[in-house]
């Protein structure tokens, strides 16, 4: 409904009474016109605020009263001169406008004719005369009473080009009556009709669909050629809008009349197949896959092969083996996420506080990743990073994980790499193959139900490669970010974005991975944890976890400390907690039993309870009892579970100087050995050892454990240690431990592992550490409380080692030992055995 003081001009100038009579008001003539244009106005005059149009000279234009103001102010002038000013309002949405709210510019109007409609709106219609300028406001209630000064017009301008422009606009004009579907015909006769240009100008704009501002600029214009420019200029845009109204409107019965054929063309084709007996079971799946189809938001590409798969569907006989095998692929392609992804909740802070909730320490690491989160949320479209976690079992490497999800509130998918030894695990089979599915990262992605979820590749470096294929050269697509937005599995076909997701990687050995694989991933090392690491861990979230999978409340069963420490370093030695858990929950296990039986209500747990639980305590402090004799040295080894101790035993007997080593040592472990024997021989004077010492005596490097391999140049020191030891007959105090790579040049050069290495070393009771000089930055990495009550020292040559590590008096005159006479060669025993003639006793490590 239009709003009230205003009404659309259709295209005529007619009007039907009370009485039903339609009455027709012509248009005025030129002289008509002119003398309206110099008729004299009064010099103050009521003024109507027109909302929503604009009234012109000579334009006849129907008015719906519906402001109470509105209705006195024609009251008042219809029952006088029935003149009045008409002012166009600026902002329709005011209800009752100020005189701040109106044009300054109006035209002066006779009312012609006041309509009353019993139960209806009053109207009345009112033609333009002239134009004139309100000077100021003299009242403002009821309404608005002004001054005003009339504007001459200016009609002088030359008759030929007026009468190109007349020419044009007429042309514009029918233009646009032909286009607009809402103007009738007929209004372009009443335009043929019009003689006078100001007129023809004047009825043109006032039935154009412009807006006030422009119909009041063209108004304030004062040349009779300005107004038909401006005109023509609103009749061209307006006719480029019906243009492309008119092409959009084709464009849609154009469609719908495809539409409309290709409904035709099925319901034909789906009776033929129901003649066939084809579509007894297969039309309800159609109509099932389309709509989900048309309800999922798909890539063009994905729709593009989707309804092409479902047209081949409609066609086939279910009975037939490829139709399982379209509908089975239809499925997949409709339950992937192509284009849904979850929202990222990028706030460091919050991360930080998640991980720090689900991990106690790991401080290098949370920082590492706070730094991945934090370059997440400043780039915004940053193309998602790819970690490898690496480090020893147990150390919260896929927990970590899982708390990355939730710290960002994406979903979590985990895929085990462990054992894969067939690429299609990883791209899928070819839908050729009976059973055939998509390959394990697509799998996890359907799971997940986003398209940016946190996917953990768990053990990376347990990949294998047969005659099935090499799956860490499929792994090289999924995690490069540079080529993984367009991953092609081989059952879907179809290049998949996996460029959001964020790929997290574990391994335990992160060098058995693949150079370019892990070229292509971001390695964050976890070392194992301390003593006092474990501690926290076991009291903050071992302890109440296995009280909850065991049915026990914390009043039902609770741990000392100190009794959590004798778990720690007397049942499980271990860099990671795994071990830790199973343990504590063995003792909940027990607890769980006593108080189902009745036995007791309660438990604390003390030191001298676990036995009950556990049995005895499996692992001692051994060192002092292993380096009682010279020739045994205490070295420090990295394995895949943590840190240990290291025994390297050396004897010598009588032979021709043969050097034997045994303990199932690998090619650089030998090596090593060999150099540290050269060094030994080249400084002989200098260490006070006998020339027949090598002449005479094989000596025998053994490393115990046996059965265990082992590897590595670290080893070098403890076995130099050894050597020395065992030809200056000076033992190797029992409190020392030692590790690093040696030199013929007697140089000290720094090796890996060093905090699961000294970590090992306290718990083996060792009170102090000989590292190598370079050494010293993995040091500050270590909490300082784990390094309470043991002693670090550096040495850069091998003199500081021995300097450190062996005691100043021998337990044998070197000279006396090693230059016997020939004749008593056969007396000698082995330099292995004590005083009593026992052989040390070795103890089993597991160390690679």
């Amino acid at each position: 409904m239009p709003p009230r003081d205003t009404y659309p001009y259709i295209s005529s100038h007619s009007v039907r009474d009370a009485d039903d009579a339609e009455q027709f008001i012509p248009f005025p003539t030129p002289a008509e016109e002119k003398q309206m244009g110099m008729s004299d106005i009064p010099e103050e005059l009521p003024v109507l605020a027109l909302r929503n149009t604009v009234l012109y000279p000579g334009v006849v234009l129907p008015i719906t009263l519906g402001r109470d103001a509105s209705m006195q102010l024609v009251k008042d002038a219809f029952a006088g001169k029935r003149i009045i000013g008409a002012v166009a309002q600026k902002r329709s949405e005011v209800e009752t406008p100020g005189t701040e709210d109106l044009y300054r510019l109006g035209t002066v109007a006779d009312i012609l004719k006041l309509i009353k409609i019993p139960g209806g709106p009053n109207s009345m219609i009112i033609q333009g005369k002239r134009r004139f300028e309100i000077n100021e406001y003299t009242e403002t209630e009821p309404y608005f009473r002004a001054r005003v000064s009339p504007i001459a017009e200016d009609w002088a301008t030359d008759e030929v080009e007026l009468k190109a422009r007349i020419r044009s606009v007429k042309e514009l004009a029918i233009q646009f009556i032909n286009l607009s579907p809402h103007l009738p015909g007929e209004a372009a006769l009443a335009i043929q009709q019009i003689d006078s240009p100001p007129l023809l100008i004047h009825f043109i704009a006032s039935n154009l669909q412009i807006s006030v501002e422009e119909k009041q600029a063209l108004l304030e214009l004062n040349e009779l050629t300005g107004r038909a420019d401006k005109l023509m200029e609103y009749l061209n845009r307006e006719i480029q809008v019906l243009q492309v109204s008119e092409d959009i409107r084709s464009r849609v019965r154009t469609d719908v009349d495809k539409q409309q054929r290709e409904y035709l063309l099925r319901q034909q084709m789906k009776i033929i197949q129901d003649e066939l007996g084809e579509s007894e079971s297969g039309g309800d799946d159609v109509q099932e896959l389309r709509s989900k189809a048309e309800k999922k938001e798909l890539p063009d590409y994905v729709r593009e092969t989707l309804d092409k798969e479902i047209t081949r569907l409609a066609r086939s006989n279910p009975a037939s083996p490829d139709y399982a095998v379209t509908r089975n692929y239809l499925d997949w392609l409709l339950e992937l996420p192509w284009l849904e992804y979850s929202k990222d909740d990028l706030d460091i802070a919050r991360a930080a506080e998640v991980l720090d909730e689900d991990h106690y320490g790991l401080d290098q690491v949370k920082k590492r990743i706070l730094e991945y989160l934090a370059v997440l949320h400043l780039k915004g479209d940053m193309k998602a990073p790819i970690l490898c976690l690496h480090g020893p079992p147990g150390v919260g490497k896929t927990s970590l994980g899982k708390s990355i999800a939730r710290a960002i509130g994406r979903e979590f998918v985990r895929m085990s790499l462990g054992g894969i030894r067939d690429e299609a695990e990883i791209r899928g089979h070819r839908r050729t193959y009976v059973a055939a599915l998509p390959g394990r990262i697509i799998q996890g992605i359907k799971k997940a139900g986003v398209n940016n979820p946190v996917f953990m590749l768990d053990e990376v470096d347990k990949i294998g490669a047969d005659f099935r294929g090499d799956p860490s050269s499929a792994l090289l697509e999924v995690l490069d970010p540079e080529q993984n937005d367009n991953f092609n599995d081989h059952y879907i076909e179809l290049d998949y974005d996996l460029s959001k997701v964020f790929f997290i990687a574990t391994a335990n050995f992160p060098e058995m991975i693949p150079g370019p694989l892990r070229d292509r991933m971001e390695s964050i090392e976890i070392t194992g944890y301390t003593q006092e690491e474990k501690l926290r861990i076991a009291k903050q979230y071992l302890v109440p976890r296995q009280l909850e999978h065991n049915g026990l409340t914390a009043e039902q069963m609770t741990f000392e400390d100190e009794a959590i420490g004798t778990i720690i370093d007397g049942y499980t030695r271990e860099s990671g907690v795994r071990k830790l858990e199973r343990t504590i929950g063995a003792v909940a296990r027990g607890v769980a039993k006593q108080i189902a039986t009745g036995e007791a209500t309660s438990a604390t747990i003390r030191p001298k309870d676990l036995e009950n639980y556990l049995g005895g305590r499996k692992h001692f402090p051994e060192v002092a009892q292993r380096t009682e004799v010279p020739g045994v040295a205490t070295g420090l080894a990295w394995t895949p579970v943590g840190g240990d101790i290291l025994f390297i035993e050396a004897s010598v007997s009588r032979g021709n100087g043969k050097q034997v080593l045994t303990g199932k040592l690998g090619e650089v472990m030998k090596e090593s050995a060999q150099a540290a024997l050269s060094y030994v021989k080249s400084r002989a004077d200098t260490l006070g050892i006998p020339e027949d010492a090598f002449r005479r005596w094989d000596v025998h490097v053994h490393v115990p454990a046996g059965a265990v391999p082992k590897d590595g140049p670290s080893a070098g020191a403890a076995m130099l240690s050894a050597l020395v030891s065992i030809y200056t007959q000076r033992r190797i105090r029992h409190d020392v431990a030692m590790t690093g790579e040696i030199t013929l040049r007697g140089l000290i050069l720094p090796v890996g592992g060093i905090k699961e290495k000294v970590l090992a070393a306290r718990r083996a009771g060792i009170r102090t550490v000989v590292l190598p000089e370079k050494n010293e930055k993995d040091i500050k990495e270590i909490a300082a409380g784990a390094l309470e009550g043991l002693e670090i020292l550096f040495a850069h040559r091998v003199e500081d080692i021995l300097d450190q590590v062996l005691e100043e008096k021998p337990v044998t005159d070197v000279q006396e030992m090693f230059c016997v006479p020939p004749e008593k060669e056969h007396t000698e025993k082995s330099l292995m055995q004590d005083a009593n003639g026992s052989t040390v006793v070795d103890v089993d490590v597991e160390v690679t």
